[in-house]
Parts: structure tokens; C-alpha cells; sequence
């Protein structure tokens, strides 16, 4: 015989699964953590401060 499911509890579950599914996909889409964002910018504003303190002056800007 086969196995008794509830067909109501069946649905919920794949409709999980499709949601998780779906999230997964968006996570790796649009997905970085705003500590990530955040470190990433400081460091680029980090970069270029040391770079712009390492620039030659041209003598035709004068």
C-alpha cells in the first residue's frame, strides 16, 4: 500500500521549498551583507586618499 499524505502539509512544504528556491537565487543575484558593502567602499575611499597623496604635480596646471 502506499504511504497516507496530507495533501495540505505536501503543499506547504513544496511551496517552502519553492520560496527557499527563489531566495537562494536572489541572495546570489543582488546578494552582498551591508558589513561587506561597507568595508569594500572604505577601503576603495582608503585607496584613493593614498593614491591622491602620491600624485605629481604637472607644471603646465600652475
Amino acid at each position: 500500500m502506499a504511504e497516507i499524505v496530507n495533501l495540505r502539509m505536501a503543499r506547504k512544504r513544496a511551496a517552502r521549498a519553492e520560496h527557499d528556491r527563489a531566495a537562494d537565487e536572489n541572495r546570489i543575484r543582488h546578494g552582498q551583507p551591508k558589513a561587506e558593502k561597507l568595508a569594500r567602499r572604505a577601503e576603495k575611499r582608503r585607496l584613493d586618499v593614498h593614491l591622491e597623496g602620491h600624485r605629481r604635480d604637472r607644471k603646465d596646471d600652475e
